[in-house]
């Protein structure tokens, strides 16, 4: 796939991650995000998918690519986790 195609595949299944919460408010009030909370995922989301096409871009060696890509995506889901219900108790999910 073309790295520019590439990019654009990633971003809109990053935006489409991202209307998920905006749909499913609509019908339950199970999830509650406010403004501030979309502003956040969307900064995660954006790091992670471009730090994935950095690493698609510059690494040659598949299993590298892999491996690479992996904790890119372990880490996004760490501090999602955090941010979320605080698995860390940290200052930064506001324990």
């Amino acid at each position: 796939m073309a790295p520019n195609k590439r990019l654009i595949t990633l971003t809109l299944s990053g935006l489409a991650l991202l209307l998920l919460p905006l749909v499913v408010m609509q019908f339950t009030d199970e999830v509650d995000w406010s403004p501030s909370d979309f502003l956040v995922m969307g900064v995660l989301l954006a790091a992670a998918i471009f730090i994935i096409e950095l690493i698609l871009r510059r690494v040659v060696k598949k299993q590298h690519r892999v491996a690479l890509c992996i904790v890119v995506l372990l880490v996004f889901l760490l501090v999602w986790a955090e941010l979320g219900v605080g698995i860390f108790g940290s200052p930064f999910a506001g324990s």
